[in-house]
């Protein structure tokens, strides 16, 4: 599969209507795993300690420039100009969420810190530098990772961050039992249109190859778990609604999600990996 039929078969899932995603994601509209401090901590403020999260991670502390490749629906990128007075630039292949997120910026008055570009991070060219980069559960659509963090490495500043997280499986021989069995199949083509979920190790050494130090990695299994079952209860609950905006999507999404909720912890996990473009790693004490 070429690059290009990649990103048609992607968007086959991130060109459906925002509508269909407010059923059962948080306000924010983000596609990834929240931070839950307890379980009665609610969709929306886990998702909001996720992004808080991930700016720590970073090191944001006010007026960087941002890039997230695969900003979805915004919610980061919003969240960078509006949290930080951020300048932040999201990738995205889906004119639908180019649509979404300009008319959040622009109600939320940050449309002067956003920045879109629209088409898949390996065609765009990108003159601009930036002190941060972002991947959160997109990199699993890019058929050439290693190619897509060394083209990030190159767009940061001398120090820059990378947090990228994704889903992977537990290890290669899992990959290897599992990756074409049905269910697999179910998620990663009969809903993505493509993805390869690999093992962590994979990542890593993708890292490695594009340049950066490793500073750290973190796994957010069983909070993802916790996500996908606050998803799987709001479209349980928004059974009508969805199948007003797509007919018979109903099924095959709450599918999706109780198969990637059976697998964590014995074919796949979740992990956050930190990086930094420096030979010598983070200054300070650890």
């Amino acid at each position: 599969m070429t690059l290009s039929d990649t990103t048609r078969a992607t968007n086959q899932h991130y060109e459906l209507p925002a509508g269909l995603f407010t059923a059962y994601l948080d306000r924010r509209l983000k596609y990834s795993s929240g931070l839950f401090e307890s379980p009665e901590t609610t969709l929306d403020d886990a998702q909001t300690a996720k992004l808080h999260f991930v700016a720590r991670q970073l090191g944001i502390s006010g007026g960087e420039h941002v890039l997230d490749v695969g900003c979805g629906w915004g919610s980061l990128i919003l969240f960078m100009a509006v949290e930080f007075g951020c300048t932040a630039t999201g990738v995205t292949p889906s004119a639908t969420q180019v649509e979404h997120i300009t008319k959040q910026a622009e109600r939320l008055g940050v449309a002067d810190r956003i920045h879109l570009r629209h088409g898949s991070f390996s065609d765009i060219d990108v003159s601009e530098r930036f002190d941060a980069v972002t991947m959160l559960g997109s990199i699993i659509h890019m058929p050439n990772q290693t190619e897509v963090l060394t083209k990030a490495y190159g767009l940061l500043h001398r120090g820059g961050s990378l947090y990228l997280s994704e889903s992977c499986f537990r290890n290669k021989a899992t990959y290897d039992e599992f990756a074409d069995r049905p269910g697999t199949m179910h998620v990663t083509e009969g809903i993505f249109g493509f993805a390869d979920m690999v093992p962590v190790s994979s990542l890593v050494e993708s890292i490695e190859s594009a340049g950066f130090s490793l500073t750290g990695l973190t796994d957010l299994t069983a909070h993802y778990h916790e996500t996908i079952a606050r998803w799987e209860e709001n479209a349980l609950s928004n059974r009508d609604e969805i199948e007003r905006i797509l007919p018979g999507y109903f099924e095959p999404l709450v599918r999706y999600l109780r198969t990637a909720n059976a697998g964590w912890g014995y074919t796949s996990k979740h992990y956050g990996l930190t990086a930094q473009k420096t030979r010598l790693g983070p200054k300070g004490m650890p």
